[in-house]
């Protein structure tokens, strides 16, 4: 029996995609892996049998991934299965923010207290409120993965003409997209005579202030500025700083600061992006299979921090060994296995930085231990027998 610990409430779609051999709860102090939203974990005194955890969403800086790395435990996200939310509200932001939706909103809202029918006032005010279509502008897209990629096909769906870079995209990714986007190699240039900006970039430490005030001076004066991926990609009070020279016509974003709120040139939500029940339930789907496939099968699929490695079993058991990247370590572990006469029906081994993962089938039953014998292996990390 799998005990997995939850920490957020999670679809009952996704918690329903475990069998009998799950029990699911958020009380358990011994568990085999933890299903996470948002709740922070950097602070948790993990369980000595944790060997898992998934984030449901794509950012895992809410997990000590580097230390979950050190003691073996894989980190997994559910990267696309909030995208089409997110592009959602990209695209919703960036022409409420243009067309000064939120505060024309507000100024209707206070039409409440006159005593006449608003119709005459509202034609009296909307001059102030006016604000530009989207059609025919630029827009320049930062990361064109997941969400950015959808992001840049409902702009050129709806006119725009769509400027990306992105130097990670993969080159399928990149073919798919080029009816779409016009790629640059150089991030200036999609700064250059963009209208709007719109940034989807993990963080991390690299990435902290991406968009900051050298980015924002190489930008066109009035430009609009969109953060739906994360609060620190972005230098906020550089933004301020711009919106107050009036270089930045406006700001949408998700991660709004206390200085930014009340700001009329800036729309702000509470962390919507991924805030849907269709994107919850595709996480949730996506986080049950993967820790199901890691805990009874050892597939590593969407890992963070972990080589992502996944195959069908042979008719026997599975061993699933983490360790160092080094030297001849796959003959120290096959040189043990033959000795005890078992035959290898099928082996894959996969690096990623400094550690790497293999996986042993066999067409037999395996002998406890085995397992024993490979963890004394200088560099072994972890090693599993899976029935």
């Amino acid at each position: 029996m799998y005990k997995i610990k939850t920490y957020n409430k999670i679809s009952e779609v996704g918690r329903k995609a475990f069998d009998e051999k799950y029990e699911i709860d958020d009380n358990f102090k011994d568990y085999d892996a933890i299903i996470v939203h948002s709740t922070p974990l950097h602070d948790e005194k993990f369980s000595d049998d944790l060997k898992a955890i998934v984030r449901v969403g794509a950012g895992t800086n809410t997990i000590p991934v580097d230390l979950c790395t050190k003691k073996g435990i894989a980190v997994f996200n559910t990267p696309g299965g909030n995208a089409n939310a997110v592009k959602e509200l990209t695209i919703a932001s960036m022409i409420c923010v243009a067309r000064n939706v939120l505060n024309a909103e507000k100024w209707v809202t206070g039409l409440k207290g006159e005593d006449s029918e608003p119709g005459k006032a509202v034609e009296k005010g909307k001059e102030v409120f006016r604000g530009p279509e989207i059609l025919g502008k630029t827009v320049g897209i930062i990361g064109l993965g997941a969400v950015g990629g959808r992001v840049a096909k409902a702009c050129y769906a709806l006119g725009m003409k769509v400027k990306g870079y992105d130097p990670y995209l993969s080159n399928p990714k990149k073919e798919e997209l080029k009816q779409y986007v016009t790629f640059f190699d150089d991030v200036d240039s999609v700064y250059e005579d963009s209208d709007f900006i719109s940034i989807h970039i993990p963080f991390t430490e690299k990435n902290s202030k991406f968009l900051n005030k050298a980015s924002i001076d190489k930008m066109k004066n009035g430009v609009y500025i969109i953060n739906y991926a994360r609060g620190q990609v972005v230098d906020n009070d550089a933004i301020l700083d711009a919106i107050n020279l009036g270089k930045v016509r406006g700001f949408a974003t998700d991660f709004p600061t206390k200085a930014q709120l009340g700001n009329d040139k800036i729309f702000a939500t509470p962390h919507l992006g991924a805030g849907t029940p269709e994107a919850d339930e595709n996480c949730a789907i996506m986080a049950s299979m993967q820790i199901k496939e890691y805990l009874e099968n050892g597939n590593i699929i969407n890992s963070v921090n972990f080589p992502n490695i996944n195959f069908e079993r042979a008719n026997g058991d599975r061993i699933t060994i983490l360790h160092k990247n080094s030297v001849g370590m796959l003959g120290q572990i096959t040189d043990i296995v033959s000795s005890k006469g078992l035959n290898i029906e099928n082996l894959a081994n996969k690096g990623r930085e400094d550690i790497a993962y293999t996986i042993l089938d066999f067409d037999t039953v395996v002998p406890n231990e085995l397992k024993n014998e490979i963890e004394n292996i200088k560099d072994v990390m972890t090693v599993r027998i899976l029935k």
